[in-house]
């Protein structure tokens, strides 16, 4: 079984080529991009809404997630993904698995630095609208993906703080008639993080298999 947080973001993948953009939605993403960048390390927490239209079910999760560098180590749904730079560890609890594998750039889509700067992927962008969210001023931007036929969403909105140009809200509208609303509610910046954060230490695991790729 593959954690849930793994489909939800393997489909935000797309080939990484520049296409030509709105202007003032891509300056705004090009200062969050920096931003995010220029930190040597970070730490979030984030509530994740999945809807499904269809039926009318949600489910409401919450995840963390630890980055320092190219290392990181988050938590979602029950499930943790650790990464040192050149191994993935990912660990689902339901079923006392482990499943190891070279870091590379398909796992490396549920890098919590990668889902705050998930529009740099092969996305189109617009700015839409200026707009109050939990009291702060956000700018609006709506994400389309390059080759819709070839893509399992129709599209993602993402809201960016008016104030300190950091992503606060992201919506993911899926063609399968469910949609991820991922909202950041904690963000510290440069935090002193050990190394021994994005180690896998299976005597942590007892009783978990290990399966590599």
């Amino acid at each position: 079984m593959k954690p849930i947080v793994i489909f939800l973001l393997f489909i935000l993948l797309s080939p990484n080529i520049t296409f030509s953009q709105d202007k003032k939605a891509q300056d705004l993403l090009d200062k969050v991009s920096k931003k995010m960048k220029d930190l040597k390390s970070f730490y979030l927490e984030f509530n994740a809404v999945i809807k499904n239209t269809t039926n009318g079910k949600s489910e409401n999760l919450k995840g963390t997630g630890w980055v320092k560098g190219n290392k990181y180590n988050a938590n979602f749904a029950g499930n943790t993904i650790i990464s040192n730079g050149f191994k993935t560890w990912t660990i689902i609890k339901e079923d006392k698995t482990v499943y190891e594998s070279d870091a590379s750039d398909e796992n490396e889509a549920i890098n919590p630095k990668k889902i705050m700067t998930i529009w740099e992927t092969g996305f189109l962008n617009k700015y839409v609208k200026e707009e109050q969210l939990n009291d702060q001023t956000v700018h609006v931007i709506n994400l389309t993906p390059k080759n819709p036929k070839k893509s399992d969403f129709k599209d993602i909105i993402i809201y960016i703080s008016k104030a300190n140009n950091e992503m606060t809200k992201a919506v993911i509208n899926s063609k399968d008639a469910s949609t991820m609303i991922y909202s950041v509610t904690k963000f510290e910046k440069n935090p002193n993080i050990k190394d021994t954060k994005f180690v896998f230490d299976k005597k942590n695991y007892p009783g978990y298999h290990i399966e590599k790729d």
